[in-house]
């Protein structure tokens, strides 16, 4: 198993848990509206373990992070899971993937975690909320708070259930009209269950605060997309969820990845979190960077800039 690495943000140890290595990303698969030579010659900038220069791929990771305090273990975003149905995304589809081992080699188990924050509802940021037993779809974190936006929820929830309700609340949301859907059958099988165990904390994200770590509005990946942060000790770290998708977008934030819902206010969203960062001088921790996948914001006359920090081994 890859040796599992840790980073110390005040008193709260952050460790990544890797899921899913994605070394053959395309492009123009993934930045569809960019100019794909122009990206892949930015994306050498940050060196083998962003970009697959002898075959022209990005290199990619998913996976969730463990935050442990004094007083807390918490998950942020819980990645795809195993035996999900995904047939339209045959990356997601059905994986067997050990990741609640990996939990365990850091001491984590499913019965220990007491909060699982949610930056958004997509199919690889809320897999592992459930697992099958049974045939039914159960809580992975039986003892655990799944805290995430109501407007997530009442939006999914309505592309599943109430179509006729999905117009007001985009109306509502103000981004405009998305360009897709999410992914069909995560509400289902991944938040539904929560919500029916009575395991759900459902909010406005609005820099509302969660036993320390707050919520920061950012949507457009996402209908009602958010950041978190944590501070401790003077220090904080930034969950950014789905702000970007490789680094390749410092150097061309106006572009949006294939998966992102409304698109200028994702980039508008985009904007705000690289600013935040500098801001709060802030440890940020990504979803789907390769390498380490965390490092710090730099602002300089052109724009923003990224630099890795790599964590120690767990």
């Amino acid at each position: 198993m890859t040796p599992l690495t840790t980073f110390r943000v005040g008193n709260a140890l952050i460790t990544k848990v890797p899921e899913l290595a994605l070394d053959t990303v395309e492009t123009e698969q993934l930045f569809p509206q960019g100019d794909a030579q122009v990206l892949a010659r930015a994306a050498m900038h940050w060196g083998e373990r962003s970009f697959d220069a002898d075959h022209g791929l990005l290199r990619q990771s998913i996976h969730a992070w463990v935050v442990q305090t004094p007083t807390h273990t918490v998950l942020v975003d819980t990645a795809t899971g195993n035996d999900k149905q995904r047939p339209t995304a045959p990356l997601f589809h059905q994986l067997d993937e050990p990741f609640l081992e990996r939990l365990k080699a850091i001491g984590v188990s499913p019965e220990t975690v007491d909060l699982v924050l949610l930056t958004h509802i997509h199919a690889d940021h809320v897999g592992w909320n459930t697992t099958l037993q049974g045939g039914s779809w159960v809580a992975t974190f039986p003892n655990a708070r799944y805290v995430f936006s109501e407007r997530e929820y009442a939006y999914n929830r309505a592309l599943s259930q109430e179509r006729d309700a999905v117009a007001p609340i985009l109306r509502q949301a103000g981004l405009g009209e998305p360009g897709h859907e999410p992914i069909g059958g995560v509400f289902e099988d991944s938040v539904l269950p929560i919500v029916e165990a009575g395991l759900d904390q459902r909010i406005d994200i609005d820099d509302t605060e969660i036993e320390g770590f707050r919520f920061h509005s950012t949507p457009g990946h996402s209908i009602d997309h958010a950041s978190i942060s944590l501070t401790s000790q003077g220090q904080t770290a930034l969950f950014w969820g789905d702000i970007m998708h490789h680094p390749l977008q410092f150097r061309h934030p106006e572009v949006n990845s294939v998966y992102c819902e409304f698109a200028q206010a994702a980039r508008q969203s985009r904007d705000k979190a690289m600013r935040q960062a500098v801001e709060l001088d802030a440890l940020v921790f990504t979803t789907h960077f390769g390498d380490s996948s965390v490092g710090r914001v730099s602002r300089h006359a052109q724009g923003f800039d990224w630099q890795f920090v790599q964590g120690v081994q767990a």
